[in-house]
């Protein structure tokens, strides 16, 4: 039997793999993208690595069929997709117990939290199942809505812009089931909360709060549905045409049940949010003190009133930190006034501070329930889904912070890749050349270095005595850097850019490996140091809410710690460290998300946007590194098994080993020598242009092969048509020649029967017994014809039932009348069953079992003749409550109803669920919806029930099965017959027939 090895060669829109791209260049890239996204091909690889254009709509591409279709499947075998990747990444984790990290980057808007997504989907599809594989499961996936909800906002590039960093480290036992999870966030982008650009909003959950909460609810939480209500939240985008945001609230809540939130913790996070949302209504007023200084007031005291209520605080404590602060220094205290600009400060700090603050106890509360409660030996996936790379008109800290992280990522990945290729060299034998490349360590160590680092002094700022100013930390800046090629600033001591107009005296400029970033240093410092004033501290942990204390430890007056906290850069840099430790400890796995457009539509290329991300990502560089060496390489068998029908010798079987093989087709194809290479277990082909050849001599054999397998099938087709059509005739011709002469012989007999008894009269009878002859024959024949007459017009209705029948005629026709009669109720009834349906027809079919069952036996069966048999009295595919139990049912639900099962010792009856499949049937808990026992029909023996009007039967459970442990059950129920009769018909469909018997006694 001929098999053909699919590949990503086949049916190839553009080129699948762009190492293979001949000629190779920048645009000759960037139009194999733009064809294949124009087809709907928005998966492309570099090697193993997968490049992801966002298509703006939905595709049909990530169906449970494409996942059966990746499954199991080798890495090229298939065109590129993101299925491909992760499939390749979780069985190298599960066959080959190699930690694997997933790392998805590009820009924000091109699609990296949809791939993180759908590589978490993929992996929780192909592993293992299980009740509690299946929680955990769960569990990792409805973390997701949650976070996104609390970390994710409407940008102008993004509708769902993840505004955190996020490491989900997904651990995995021996057998490749998911036992659970750790997740690290990094840097929220807390000042979203107090303030956002034209075109963006707050976060999700604000306003999924005010759209999907109930009317109680919003009155607990002292809040109104008016978006406009609330200072904090932009009114220029609050409606986002694609986010329903009433919808996802109510997402959101059932996630949270998922992920193991108590109601009152779920309660205490939107008391949280509810607060956020009135600080920023609260307003300050100036009022003169006696000393001559200013010192500011709450305006309105309604708004910090109920922001007071929801926290548990005393509103004096509250407004007292509003207006005053506190300053210690060894043993002196000192309290000054804050002005309303210092006012207004402390409250933003605050609202920023507890929202993230919150946010991180979201993210730890999380792990608790999904983290692994057990230690042994386990594997790890890590899937880390971290803001892009940000060019914006202002770019401040944060985006500084975000480009800093991406310059780590590109440096990893860079390494990683150059070392993976030189490692698969060393281990195939071939010889390792060294790569040329841009190395951006040199941009890391500007921004990180210890000492002269941007990072370092702008934490020498920040902790200095004296006058520290934005502008104080761009004159060192000017003078520690100024020599450095990837700096640049108006008033460095380089000249080179004082006449630089592109460049404000208020700017410095990095050239980053994705290009040039203008940074304006104006809130530097004061988002590097983060601070919230100590009162403040203090006053929320004097609250009585029970998330505030945990949310605000420094505020213990025992436990003060005047020590200055560190920086939010340095805080940063240490978990950027950690992360990218704990990625090089990993087999990485790379998707190089690109957006195709600003307009976040579908079908629409712009070039320019997709050449700016390519050249930041360093596709080309990636393919130049695959390429400097081999650019194709395949294990020798899968080689063989594709080209092995352009060689003689190796066509259609090779019996000798797949290299020896390989080496004979080469050699017969006169490839030269200096195009390939042998390796351990793979061939090597240096030149696209090889493959393509080879690639082109197989289509033109193949089309050969088709050919010449289309002529002797369609010969073989006609030959056994034409057989068969022979000895059908042969078969036909014989019974009709049988049937034909057997009506002639009938009608022969018939007719000399008539005519002998005729003669026979004839020849014994007088001349008047003759004439008496003709006489009754015409008679006969004229009562006869009366007969039918009469019978035509007396004929009964076509009801079945309708047992009546007209009278006998006359005497000599009494055999032929009663015939008639038994005939006409025949033909009647089978015009009757003609009209049923097939689903009518098993109505009927169980009904008329039941009637076998206990007609005349069961005093209870007359009552439910009447009555539908309707199966499925739960509704158990439309009521969301039993979702959860069908995922664990493989089986059709054949009948879903609730029984009494009683106990044994004192005869109380416990509602339980009664289930029953072709298989099995299963008894679970009504309230919890948990099985509490599966019995496999052949494990039962017979049911018992009494002759009387009660519902109680036991179902007997034959010895020595597996199920003889669970014992006898006694149950009860008002449609005793139905289940009975079910369970009976579907114990005699079973794989293994299984006999059960039903004993009905007085007893």
């Amino acid at each position: 039997m001929i098999e053909l090895q699919t590949s990503l060669l086949d049916n190839m829109i553009g080129v699948g793999d762009m190492v293979l791209l001949e000629p190779l260049s920048e645009n000759s890239f960037i139009q194999n993208l733009k064809n294949r996204f124009d087809h709907d091909e928005i998966y492309t690889y570099i090697g193993t690595v997968v490049i992801s254009i966002n298509p703006y709509q939905s595709l049909p591409i990530y169906t449970a069929d494409k996942v059966e279709e990746y499954r199991n499947r080798n890495f090229y075998e298939l065109n590129p997709h993101i299925y491909a990747l992760a499939d390749e990444a979780y069985r190298s984790l599960r066959d080959q117990d190699k930690d694997q990290c997933i790392l998805i980057t590009g820009e924000s808007g091109a699609g990296k939290t949809e791939a993180s997504k759908l590589v978490m989907s993929y992996v929780a599809a192909v592993c293992g199942k299980g009740q509690e594989v299946n929680k955990v499961k769960e569990q990792l996936l409805q973390s997701n809505p949650v976070l996104e909800a609390f970390g994710n906002a409407k940008t102008v590039r993004n509708d769902n812009s993840s505004r955190f960093g996020k490491y989900m480290d997904i651990e995995f036992d021996f057998k490749g089931d998911p036992l659970g999870g750790v997740i690290s966030n990094y840097l929220l982008e807390k000042s979203r909360v107090v303030k956002q650009p034209r075109g963006e909003r707050n976060f999700h959950i604000f306003y999924q709060l005010l759209s999907g909460a109930s009317d109680d609810l919003l009155k607990r939480l002292k809040l109104e549905r008016d978006v406009s209500k609330y200072n904090y939240l932009s009114l220029d985008s609050a409606v986002v045409s694609d986010l329903d945001d009433g919808a996802n609230f109510r997402i959101i809540m059932d996630a949270m049940k998922t992920v193991c939130f108590m109601d009152n913790e779920v309660q205490s996070v939107l008391e949280l949010v509810a607060a956020v949302m009135k600080l920023g209504n609260i307003e300050f007023k100036s009022e003169s003190r006696v000393n001559g200084f200013d010192e500011s007031r709450v305006e309105d005291n309604n708004d910090l009133k109920e922001i007071c209520e929801l926290l548990g605080i005393e509103q004096i404590v509250l407004e007292r930190a509003f207006s005053s602060r506190t300053l210690e220094a060894k043993q002196e205290k000192v309290s000054t006034t804050l002005n309303v600009a210092q006012a207004y400060y402390a409250r933003d700090a605050l609202a920023k501070n507890l929202y993230s603050r919150l946010f991180s106890w979201l993210v730890t509360r999380i792990n608790e329930s999904i983290k692994v409660h057990w230690l042994f030996s386990k594997k790890v996936m890590g899937v880390l889904d971290i803001y892009g790379f940000e060019i914006f008109e202002n770019n401040s800290f944060e985006q500084f912070i975000i480009n800093y992280c991406n310059e780590k990522l590109q440096q990893i990945f860079i390494d990683l890749t150059l070392h993976e290729e030189q490692e698969e060299y060393i281990r195939e034998g071939i010889e390792w050349k060294n790569i040329e490349y841009f190395n951006n360590a040199v941009i890391c160590d500007l921004i990180e270095n210890n000492n002269k680092g941007i990072l370092a002094m702008l934490d020498d700022e920040c902790l200095r005595p004296g006058t520290v100013t934005d502008e104080t930390f761009l004159d060192k800046l000017n003078t520690v850097c100024a020599g450095h090629h990837h700096f640049e600033s108006r008033h460095c001591t380089n000249s080179q850019f004082l006449t630089d107009h592109t460049l404000p005296h208020n700017c410095f400029r990095i050239q980053h490996y994705a290009g040039k970033v203008l940074y304006c240093v104006e809130g530097f410092v004061d988002k590097n140091n983060d601070l919230l004033y100590r009162d403040l501290s203090q006053a929320m942990y004097k609250a009585r809410h029970p998330l505030i204390k945990l949310l605000f430890p420094e505020g213990d007056p025992s436990k003060m710690n005047l020590k200055r906290p560190p920086t939010a850069g340095f805080q940063f840099r240490a978990s950027v460290g950690t992360l990218m430790k704990n990625l090089q400890t990993k087999n990485p796995n790379y998707i190089r998300c690109i957006k195709p457009n600003d307009k976040k539509a579908a079908r629409i290329f712009t070039e320019t946007l997709v050449r700016h991300q390519v050249r930041y990502l360093g596709l080309m560089e990636n393919v130049r590194v695959r390429r400097a060496g081999y650019a194709f390489r395949q294990l020798y068998k899968p080689c063989l098994e594709r080209y092995k029908m352009l060689c003689q010798q190796t066509w259609p079987h090779w019996r000798g080993p797949a290299r020896e093989g390989v080496e004979m087709l080469l050699n017969s194809l006169q490839v030269p020598k200096e195009e390939f290479c042998y390796g351990c277990s793979k061939i090597f082909i240096r030149n696209p242009k090889t493959l393509f050849a080879l690639e082109k001599k197989r289509r033109e054999c193949l089309e050969v092969l088709a050919a010449v397998i289309q002529k002797i099938y369609r010969g073989w087709k006609q030959r056994k048509h034409f057989l068969l059509m022979k000895k059908s005739q042969v078969v036909v011709a014989a019974w009709y020649r049988r049937y034909s002469q057997q009506k002639k012989f009938q009608k022969i007999r018939i007719c000399a029967i008539i005519v002998q008894s005729l003669i026979r009269r004839w020849k014994v009878g007088s001349l008047k017994d003759k004439v008496d002859i003709f006489r009754i024959g015409g008679a006969v024949v004229q009562w006869i014809q009366k007969y039918f007459l009469d019978l035509k017009k007396k004929i009964p209705s076509m009801s079945p039932i309708d047992k009546t029948w007209p009278p006998q005629p006359y005497q000599f026709l009494e055999g032929t009348h009663k015939e008639l009669g038994r005939i006409f109720h025949l033909w009647r009834c089978k015009k009757y069953r003609d009209q049923f349906t097939e689903q009518k027809k098993a109505i009927y079919e169980e009904k008329l079992d039941a009637s076998t069952i206990f007609k005349d036996k069961k005093a209870l069966y007359p009552g439910s003749v009447s009555q539908p048999f309707k199966g499925d009295y739960l509704e158990i595919n439309q009521n969301p409550k039993y979702s959860k139990l069908k995922g664990l049912l493989e089986e059709k639900v054949i009948l879903a109803d609730v029984v009494h099962k009683i106990n044994r010792a004192n005869g109380k009856g416990t509602a339980r669920l009664f289930l029953l499949t072709k298989k099995h049937f299963v008894l679970a808990d009504l309230k919890s919806v948990q099985i509490k026992a599966t019995v496999p029909l052949p494990d039962l023996a017979s049911v018992a029930v009494s002759s009387q009007s009660d519902g109680f039967f036991a179902l007997k459970i034959k010895e020595g099965s597996a199920s003889a442990a669970k014992g006898d059950f006694l149950l009860s129920s008002e449609r005793l017959i139905e289940i009975i009769t079910k369970l009976l018909r579907a114990g005699t469909h079973t794989a293994e027939r299984s006999e059960i018997n039903v004993d009905i006694s007085d007893e």
